[in-house]
């Protein structure tokens, strides 16, 4: 865990009951459309893998696609999709994972990593886990090293951090916010 230049949860909008009653929803449109704050959030996720050899950067559907593009392009690595089963167009490798009512399950393409290489995952929240954890053990089973993990919010009471941080993922976010 850093510590948080300002302008960056300060880009980040907070929106209440959103999807649901008592749901604060945390909003990085904003972020994302304020240049400043999206460059320095770039910066800042991946400033302790500039210089490392990172091959790939794996993003989840689908904020985890614009920040980790970005990221992908500053550490000139690769780029994976995680997606939504059903969404990519060649053949690809899933997992399935727990929900709160029910299962879903995610997928990428069977080529989309070598066996051994590093891959960093990113996505704009961690919350519950639940997919950041499936998106771990499904890299893995493809054979990448997974060095860490990397998201702009962390809502630590879920406990989504402590859950990858348990299987040996390294955890990098910039903003906390309490609650849920």
């Amino acid at each position: 865990m850093s510590s948080v230049p300002f302008d960056i949860a300060a880009a980040i909008r907070s929106i209440p009951d959103h999807p649901s009653p008592g749901i604060l929803f945390r909003d990085i449109t904003t972020l994302l459309g304020d240049a400043r704050a999206f460059r320095r959030t770039v910066d800042e996720l991946v400033q302790p893998w500039a210089g490392a050899k990172i091959d790939k950067v794996a993003g989840i559907e689908a904020r985890g696609f614009i920040v980790g593009g970005a990221v992908a392009h500053q550490l000139s690595a690769g780029f994976v999709p995680i997606r939504k089963k059903g969404k990519l167009p060649w053949k690809t490798v899933s997992t399935t994972y727990a929900l709160e009512y029910g299962t879903d399950q995610i997928e990428m393409h069977v080529d989309a990593i070598v066996p051994g290489e590093r891959v960093l995952l990113v996505d704009d929240l961690i919350a519950t886990g639940g997919t950041a954890e499936a998106a771990v053990k499904l890299l893995r089973e493809m054979g990448a090293v997974v060095e860490a993990a990397c998201f702009i919010i962390d809502l630590p009471a879920l406990g989504g951090a402590d859950k990858l941080r348990a299987l040996g993922v390294p955890i990098r976010t910039l903003v906390s916010f309490e609650g849920h």
